[in-house]
């Protein structure tokens, strides 16, 4: 009877492998030191602010690339999120004597396709057509990835953390994380370091992370420890050296992008600034698409400016909303009765350039160094519903193409009347509104717009070379006649060339629209269908 009670207890005490040990407890063949519980909260932090980065750079450099950043963060968002679920769904699966092994090697799986992300996606853009599939699929690989991190952290730290302190801990690091990485990546990473550096550092971070679990683990971990260390090591120096030559990298992956040589490329905190050089100039690109083409911008500067001037009658204060190139100012300062200029451009990155390059400075004759120039850099929206200064006799609004919501805005109907608030009575603006050819539909959006604002538009379109047909509003309150007089000196515009362009072919004739409001930018989805068919 007692032997078949022994024969029993014996049978019943035996490990079964299916059981998660108590992790504080020494193993057979472990030192059993036990776990560093709070070093291991620690790395919680680190792997969701790692997370999280990757996630805010997948989404940055699609806006980037393909503009609609709504759009993109919210496929990206989804995405993401869904293939954390199915990575934590997955680590279910990992039995529970190589949780640790696992641990790290995913860690390293992180480190080393995280960390590579942003060069892997700006090369997917220049060489391969279906660079959204790419796009999706590195995404899915790390929010997999990611997903399986904070589970299997738990699994480790369930024997040695009562579960209710478990997921209160676990879970407070994992939102500090993403709280510190939402802060630091607009604010710090992206500006100082640009996209591609800052995916190399926080892949270094999670190849750190992988190399540092090596020791915190080490009493559950399996099997020898120094494959898994050389492991770590190599791709810590492998990102590391990435890290040191990522400008020859982010150049290897941005020259497929533009048919000239880059001469000068910057992150900003709001854009991805390159400028190229051809035999002719050079031309500048914000997020890829093209600004101006050194040799044919007076076309198109010209004609924005020199209407507006002309009608306004003698004006002193004329307000430029974007145009931090000073391209616009350029033409500005041509007129004697200025006697100051109100520039507004969001990005200082674009504003010191035209002050510093001397590309720029040649091109736009050291215009934003005039004393008469007070450069503001703000989004232009905020600055006229929070500063009332002396009303101006003229604007010129110089935005980019509303190719994001973000830029929208800066041509609803909400803006254009704060715009007329800060007006002198019956002065004049002169709009950028995109390509009456290849986006039409947009450009009369734009128009319809400007009316419904309480602006008599007058819509004209010109030929600039590097861009094909492209429009402008010239508009005040009252009704006026296009003026034919223009200043001396010009490379485009002369008194016979300024009535023609007031007219407009069939093929490009008004088309209904809808309003562009704050709360239902149809401009935007205008112009992205738009250029989407002509691609």
């Amino acid at each position: 009877m007692s032997g078949q009670s022994n024969n029993r207890l014996s049978k019943t005490s035996k490990p079964d492998s299916r059981i998660e040990p108590a992790l504080g407890s020494p193993r057979p063949g472990t030192a059993g030191d036990g776990l560093r519980t709070p070093l291991l909260y620690l790395n919680v932090c680190i792997i969701a602010t790692c997370g999280l980065i990757y996630e805010l750079l997948a989404g940055t450099l699609a806006s980037y690339v393909l503009g609609d950043s709504v759009t993109q963060f919210s496929l990206i968002i989804g995405i993401y999120l869904s293939a954390m679920g199915v990575g934590a769904w997955l680590s279910g699966f990992l039995i529970a004597e190589k949780l640790a092994r696992r641990f790290v090697d995913i860690e390293l799986g992180v480190a080393l396709i995280g960390g590579l992300s942003a060069v892997l996606l700006f090369m997917s853009f220049a060489h391969l057509d279906w660079f959204r599939v790419a796009l999706f699929g590195l995404v899915a690989v790390i929010g997999i990835l990611v997903g399986l991190e904070l589970p299997l952290l738990m699994r480790i730290l369930k024997q040695n953390v009562d579960f209710k302190d478990l997921v209160a801990r676990a879970l407070t690091f994992d939102y500090l994380g993403a709280l510190v990485a939402s802060i630091v990546f607009p604010l710090l990473f992206v500006p100082k370091l640009g996209l591609v550096r800052t995916s190399l550092f926080f892949g270094a971070c999670n190849a750190g992370v992988a190399l540092w679990g090596t020791y915190l683990l080490r009493p559950i971990i399996r099997g020898s420890l120094t494959g898994l260390r050389v492991k770590a090591v190599f791709v810590l120096v492998l990102l590391t050296v990435a890290f040191i030559k990522a400008d020859r990298l982010t150049s290897l992956a941005e020259d497929g992008l533009f048919d000239d040589a880059i001469v000068y490329a910057k992150t900003s905190r709001h854009q991805r600034i390159v400028v190229t050089r051809q035999a002719r100039g050079f031309r500048l690109y914000l997020n890829g698409g093209l600004q101006f083409n050194s040799a044919d911008e007076y076309r198109y500067h010209e004609a924005l400016v020199h209407p507006a001037m002309v009608l306004a009658d003698q004006p002193r204060r004329i307000l430029v909303l974007g145009g931090g190139d000073g391209l616009a100012v350029r033409e500005v300062l041509r007129h004697d009765s200025v006697e100051s200029v109100t520039l507004v451009d969001l990005d200082e990155a674009i504003t010191d350039a035209a002050q510093q390059l001397p590309l720029f400075t040649q091109l736009n004759q050291n215009a934003l160094a005039d004393p008469r120039v007070t450069i503001i850099n703000q989004d232009a929206m905020v600055w006229l519903q929070e500063n009332e200064m002396l009303p101006f006799d003229v604007a010129i609004v110089d935005f980019p193409d509303p190719t994001s919501f973000s830029l929208g805005k800066l041509y609803t109907r909400r803006f254009y009347r704060v715009l007329a608030s800060r007006m002198a009575p019956n002065a004049p603006i002169a709009v950028q509104s995109t390509s009456p050819l290849y986006t039409r539909t947009s450009f009369w959006c734009i128009v319809r717009t400007i009316e419904e604002s309480g602006y008599v538009a007058r819509p004209y379109q010109t030929s600039v070379p590097s861009f094909g047909i492209w429009g402008f509003v010239l508009a005040r309150a009252t009704p006026f006649e296009v003026p034919t007089d223009v200043p001396e000196g010009l490379r485009f515009l002369t008194p016979s060339s300024v009535l023609p362009m007031f007219s407009f072919p069939a093929d490009i004739a008004r088309v209904p629209t809808e309003i562009n409001r704050l709360n239902d930018q149809h401009l935007v989805r205008y112009y992205e269908n738009e250029w989407r068919g002509w691609q």
